[in-house]
């Protein structure tokens, strides 16, 4: 995420019939609690993930959000981090998105602005979609097919609106020969030749090649309409107009914004979200601790941002308020990865070596256990994508313990029986990760490993580990980082980290600089194949290919301690949204 971030999604049936049959199990006793949770006992320990808690249709009242990380944009196509993709369903719409469900079923795509998930050519490269009826903008004005044109048009002038995600333009647009709005020289600012809207009410996608994970693109806001003379381009994201069912009344940055509902938002075209507070409030302090106490206090019902509670906050609310807490999985892995121009580790005996001479337990102890770190991961497929397979440890990683004897035979097969010198990079400002660095030092001393840390600033991570110039410079054979996709399939997750043609000169992702032709050969396949359990296949192999070749060292499926107020209503945690509670459906008890 976005921090890339981020599993095909079927198309789906109508979203407000999933969301009405989940309120009636939840009240008839089935998958969640039917308790309005507003006397100040919580639904019980992990009541919200998987499955519904505290199921209501009651409006009003005021949701509180607090946050220690400001967005890095409110603008729909300029942010990227993982929170502002959930909380801006508020204010923005797209043509699909993600099901308003528990869980796994959140990683389908359900029409939200279209009438369905779209008309699709026989050959896979154009997808139409014809617009509901009802749509507005806050001012009452309807938003056309040429708005969400525009909207997405956007992504093109990286000169001011930069920063966000930009699947869509390599999509449509490989080649790059688009300029964007600012540049565009034609008379309505809407001459990108992939995107067609014949009439007010109709948008065709013409794809140079099918990509099966197109529909998951159109969910992202990157994809959100913007009205051409509301655009008030970098300044956009200060106060973006709504096409959603609340609007901006104020925002400071670092300090907070308040939202009211939209009154011209037409529920009637709108399937997705329940809009059930009056107002919205985000208040952002600068101490993590002080935020878990006045989560504990009641003064607010969960934290924006969903990185997990503190170490003293999340003691507390296990021991005092367990009912109050879910420990979801979060999609995201924290890993080392094996940099092949950094001798030894151009040699996969010496990366094996490493992976066998880990002590497993030890690292996720490092990340905070089970509960506050996430289970041992076995391979770099995380269970949220489609193609994880819990069956596949290669390096038989669950046992926990270092394998010491295949470790020493992996150095022998290397060259290196005696061992030999590395140097680990870490963040300094990720107390985690030097902790994960310092676990994996003194595993690898016991076989003969002597790996140095370099904390290097982690605000400078593009120049740094992100430059394989640097990188091969500095001697860094181990790097320890951690990933969460845009969207839950292969292709958003593995591709980046693992597609030799994504190795870029600054802010590179693939640390190992893999380019595998046959990886890469099974990414295609991959992405061109529209059946979710089919590629999913194609994605498992692509993933034993790169655990086969010891590539990275996966620590932990990441999992986190979060905190939801007894007063909130509609509560579940959403793979779509990386173990996030579903903004758009909470509620509150007044």
């Amino acid at each position: 995420m976005r921090t890339q971030r981020n599993s095909r999604r079927r198309p789906a049936a109508g979203a407000a019939l999933v969301v009405a049959a989940l309120v009636t199990t939840a009240a008839c006793g089935g998958g969640g609690s039917k308790s309005s949770s507003g006397d100040g006992k919580g639904a019980g320990f992990n009541a919200g993930v998987g499955k519904l808690a505290a199921a209501s249709d009651k409006k009003g009242g005021e949701l509180k959000f607090i946050g220690t990380q400001d967005a890095d944009s409110w603008d729909p196509q300029r942010g990227y981090y993982g929170f502002v993709w959930d909380f801006a369903r508020y204010y923005t719409r797209t043509l699909v998105t993600s099901k308003p469900a528990p869980g796994a079923q959140s990683s389908e795509v359900v029409p939200d602005m279209a009438t369905d998930t779209g008309k699709v050519s026989d050959d896979k490269k154009t997808y139409t979609f014809t617009l509901r009826p009802g749509l507005t903008w806050e001012d009452g004005q309807p938003v056309t097919a040429q708005h969400i044109k525009y909207g997405i048009e956007r992504t093109w002038a990286t000169d001011k609106i930069s920063g966000g995600p930009t699947w869509l333009m390599q999509v449509l647009d490989p080649e790059k020969t688009y300029k964007g709005p600012y540049k565009d020289e034609s008379k309505d600012k809407l001459g990108l030749k992939a995107i067609e809207t014949p009439d007010e009410k109709t948008i065709v996608f013409k794809l140079p090649k099918p990509n099966g994970d197109f529909l998951q693109m159109l969910a992202l806001p990157a994809a959100a309409p913007v009205r051409p003379d509301k655009d008030t381009a970098e300044r956009y994201g200060q106060k973006p107009f709504s096409s959603g069912p609340y609007k901006f009344v104020s925002y400071s940055p670092n300090k907070g914004l308040e939202l009211v509902r939209n009154d011209k938002w037409n529920r009637d075209s709108d399937p997705v979200r329940k809009a059930l507070p009056d107002k919205i409030s985000v208040t952002l302090i600068t101490n993590a601790d002080d935020m878990d106490n006045r989560l504990l206090k009641g003064d607010y019902d969960l934290d924006i941002n969903a990185t997990g509670m503190g170490s003293a906050g999340r003691q507390k609310a296990l021991k005092e308020r367990k009912g109050n807490v879910d420990n979801p999985q979060t999609g995201f892995i924290r890993y080392a990865a094996f940099p092949k121009t950094v001798a030894p580790f151009d040699n996969e005996h010496c990366r094996k070596a490493v992976i066998y001479g880990a002590d497993h337990t030890s690292l996720q102890t490092a990340r905070g256990g089970p509960q506050a770190g996430g289970d041992i991961g076995i391979s770099m497929l995380p269970p949220a994508v489609k193609g994880h397979d819990a069956g596949y440890d290669p390096y038989n990683m669950k046992q926990g313990k270092p394998d010491v004897a295949k470790a020493k035979e992996e150095l022998k097969a290397c060259g290196k029986p005696d061992g030999f010198r590395t140097t680990i990079a870490v963040r300094n400002n990720k107390m985690q990760e030097v902790a994960s660095a310092e676990s994996l030092q003194a595993s690898l001393k016991a076989i003969g490993i002597d790996a140095q840390i370099d904390k290097y600033d982690g605000a400078q991570s593009t120049g740094i580990i992100g430059s394989p110039k640097n990188v091969k410079a500095k001697g860094y054979g181990i790097i320890i980082m951690g990933w969460g996709s845009d969207f839950p399939s292969g292709q958003g997750f593995l591709q980046p980290i693992v597609d030799g043609r994504f190795i870029q000169q600054s802010g590179n992702q693939n640390y190992p600089e893999l380019d595998d032709p046959a990886v890469n050969k099974l990414l295609d396949d991959g992405i061109a194949e529209t059946d979710p359990e089919k590629a999913g296949k194609v994605y498992q192999e692509a993933n034993k290919k790169v655990m086969e070749g010891a590539w990275y060292l996966p620590f932990t499926y990441e999992k986190n301690i979060i905190w939801r107020s007894s007063r909130l209503t509609n509560v579940y945690t959403a793979d779509a949204y990386n173990g996030r509670y579903d903004y758009a459906s909470l509620g509150v008890v007044k």
